[in-house]
């Protein structure tokens, strides 16, 4: 897998998207506790509003991204985007009102929710292999788990010798090497086409292209899947380890390593199985085990005793195995999905699209938890979660071939019947996605 790392340009990549992911998390420990610093008892009320307001965010700023990143110069924005949350981080240990946090964070999400689906728009760029691409998809998991692990124990650390303000300082420095690393290298340029009609039209362009594109509408299922498995181990992890086994806090963050393990493992075994297994059935494999893994919590759940413990662990891992199988090949997908052109926009749907599920499952995993506990809450999330990879194998047809044999009946498209290879007087075939002269997908395909 490391293999991928010789490049030099996605080496540099790689390396600034690792800083700035630790950078990112110190930031979320210390906005942890600046929270607390300015609201005390209802901390928890500005923390929840700061994460809806990122969340929005996401959702809002990635498509308006998407649409005109193509046009762009991709190392100029990118760096932009670093050095704009650099300056947000400045200012974060100097605010003293809630509402400052409030605008801080939006303009930091903003930021993040331009940068992040231009970065993974590029990579295909720079590693047009799929082979290279699956093993870098692997590595990115890897880094956001890492992250997850480290971070926290990196500011328990940092917290012993500075003030929670300094943690910001960190991630000051995150942004910045993340910017001068993406200045080291020279980055593929997308080709620049004009994309007639209005604004709202090139706006949401790659959510219309996601949204007609078969695999992308089973990949959003899996996304929704994901989300309800995720949400449950993210919001209740504390609650369940605290409240309802009477651990210690120190237990919670055992919980998290569990998922978080769980997920490692399977980014290191994925890129085999990839070589080996489509994309579709290695990742409804792991909608179907995250769903399993949720069931037999249930049972865990309702069952209690002197083994639960353990068996939760083991459970939250399971799900971590299935979390990485289910989203780490998603990258392939939206890179056969899209040609060059669009792609930022489809990378950029697919990021506010996901979003738009862990806006919906959070809050089930958390206000309903509340009020019906734990043994009620898991059952509900496997519920979703199944729905979620039922929807899936519906929608996402088993036959799903690259080249796609399809008409094109208007004299106008003469010149591009030639292109690929011509079956009929109005039939060719080549690799197919939807863009202005294949606005629908065929219904019947037929493979190379």
């Amino acid at each position: 897998m490391l293999g991928v790392l010789s490049n030099r340009t996605y080496r540099h990549l790689f390396l600034a998207q690792v800083i700035a992911l630790v950078g990112t998390g110190l930031a979320t420990v210390a906005l942890g506790l600046l929270a607390y610093n300015i609201a005390g008892a209802n901390a928890g009320s500005v923390l929840g509003t700061a994460l809806a307001i990122k969340m929005v965010a996401y959702v809002v700023i990635a498509p308006v991204v998407g649409a005109f990143a193509n046009r762009l110069p991709r190392r100029a924005f990118l760096v932009s985007m670093d050095l704009v949350r650099a300056a947000v981080a400045i200012c974060l240990p100097f605010v003293t009102q809630a509402w400052q946090v409030y605008v801080l964070v939006f303009v930091l999400q903003s930021a993040s929710a331009a940068f992040t689906p231009t970065f993974q728009a590029t990579i295909p760029d720079v590693l047009p292999d799929e082979n290279d691409y699956t093993r870098a998809l692997s590595l990115s998991r890897l880094a956001y788990d890492m992250e997850s692990l480290v971070s926290p124990i990196l500011a328990a650390a940092l917290l012993t010798v500075i003030s929670f303000h300094s943690l910001f300082a960190g991630t000051v420095v995150g942004f910045l090497c993340s910017a001068a690393l993406v200045m080291t290298v020279s980055l593929p340029k997308s080709p620049a086409v004009e994309v007639t009609g209005s604004v709202y039209k090139k706006t949401f362009r790659g959510i219309s292209i996601y949204l007609r594109t078969p695999r992308l509408l089973g990949l959003l299922a899996l996304n929704f899947a994901a989300a309800a498995a995720s949400s449950m181990v993210i919001v209740n992890t504390v609650v369940y380890v605290e409240s309802k086994l009477g651990r210690s806090s120190s237990d919670v963050s055992l919980g998290l390593a569990a998922f978080g393990c769980g997920s490692m493992l399977m980014a290191l075994i994925l890129p085999k199985l990839l070589d080996r297994r489509p994309d579709r059935p290695a990742m409804l494999l792991g909608a179907s085990v995250m769903t399993v893994g949720l069931g037999f919590g249930t049972v865990v759940a309702a069952a209690g005793g002197r083994f639960e413990w353990p068996a939760f662990l083991a459970t939250w891992f399971v799900i971590g195995l299935g979390y990485s199988m289910t989203l780490t090949p998603s990258g392939r997908l939206l890179r056969r999905s899209a040609g060059s052109t669009d792609r930022p926009a489809v990378f950029a749907a697919q990021f506010s699209l996901s979003h738009v599920c862990w806006l919906i499952t959070y809050p089930v995993a958390g206000s309903l938890g509340a009020k019906i506990g734990m043994t009620g809450i898991l059952p509900v999330m496997a519920v979703l979660t199944a729905l979620g990879t039922a929807a899936a194998w519906w929608i996402w047809p088993a036959r799903d071939p690259d080249i796609v044999e399809h008409e094109h009946p208007a004299p106008e498209d003469e010149s591009h019947l030639g292109e690929g290879e011509r079956t009929a007087r109005s039939q060719h075939r080549h690799p197919f996605t939807i863009d202005d002269r294949h606005p629908t997908w065929p219904r019947k395909t037929k493979d190379d």
